[in-house]
């Protein structure tokens, strides 16, 4: 089965980790909106793609008996300049910076990681979201813009709409990574979620060519949800809150299904009805690791998409 994940961070390591369960065939298409920690001072420093995400991707598909997992992962400590940066995160900068191509840079580090699948990048730019925020002045419905992946994800306010922006032209809309695109209308299965839904799910809907390919691909769709709300980003969200927004982002977006943990919809007819404007099916399944209710179980999750994707075939 091909399969194409796409978010970000701990979200995106979730479902790869569960894909890895019933598929060698894994794409993670990744976000490269960071402007936080090492990454966004890669990223101001050198002018490059964001390494953090697109790190965690290759650690989530990295074999089981790579000598370099734990050395990528880890980070220097001290006071001195390179506190607080992963080993990974300098690699692939020094890859992007001597090889230009970051589509040859994660198959160059792939290969060193021995993953089993590929990991690509949403955009081959680095990109800049800006959010529209209510609730940071004294009238609750005044509309701040709040720009900046690491501002909008912890912003107290409520994130009404967000928008993508070419970090290096001003103005202009992000382009597409030509592959990510590629894989997304060749794939057997697509997976959107769970993750941060503003800085890490939504921004793969707001890349032009990309949002194209997620309409027009005959894969099966499907929305995997947060087992909590984010504080910050989706703060008081209720399961059906997250799908709402992805409707307003995507409107043309059809969805086949939507997987939720069982324990954390208090009100399943409200979230079957909202799965209906994507034209979604819910399922509903005991999700979450046993030790971290805010953590999916890698194999419980991976046994609920292959069910989801086997009904929706059946059907």
């Amino acid at each position: 089965m091909r399969a194409v994940a796409l978010g970000g961070g701990h979200g995106l390591h979730a479902t790869l980790s569960a894909l890895r369960g019933f598929t060698d065939d894994v794409t993670a298409v990744v976000t490269v909106a960071d402007d936080g920690g090492s990454s966004g001072r890669l990223r101001r420093e050198l002018g490059l793609l964001p390494p953090g995400d697109l790190r965690k991707a290759l650690l989530a598909l990295a074999g089981p008996d790579s000598a370099w997992a734990a050395t990528f992962d880890h980070r220097f400590g001290g006071t001195g300049a390179l506190a607080g940066h992963a080993v990974g995160n300098l690699v692939l900068a020094g890859l992007l910076e001597t090889m230009h191509d970051p589509v040859a840079v994660l198959a160059e580090a792939a290969r060193l990681l021995g993953v089993s699948g590929r990991v690509l990048p949403m955009s081959p730019e680095p990109v800049d979201i800006e959010a529209d925020v209510t609730g940071l002045e004294e009238d609750p419905s005044t509309v701040r813009h709040i720009r900046g992946q690491v501002a909008v994800a912890t912003t107290p306010g409520r994130v009404q709409r967000i928008r993508l922006l070419s970090a290096r032209r001003r103005g202009e809309t992000p382009k597409a990574c030509a592959q990510a695109v590629e894989a997304v209308l060749g794939a057997d299965v697509v997976l959107l979620g769970p993750g941060s839904w503003f800085t890490s799910v939504l921004p793969h809907l707001l890349v032009p060519d990309l949002h194209d390919a997620l309409v027009r691909t005959t894969a099966t769709r499907v929305v995997v949800l947060n087992l909590v709300p984010q504080p910050g980003e989706t703060e008081g969200f209720s399961p059906e809150n997250h799908l709402d927004v992805l409707v307003a982002h995507a409107p043309d977006l059809r969805v086949d299904a939507v997987i939720a943990d069982a324990d954390s919809v208090p009100t399943p007819d409200r979230l079957r009805q909202a799965a209906k404007a994507l034209g979604a099916e819910i399922r509903l399944d005991a999700i979450a690791a046993r030790d971290a209710a805010d953590r999916h179980d890698p194999a419980a999750l991976g046994d609920s998409i292959a069910r989801a994707v086997a009904t929706v075939r059946h059907r």
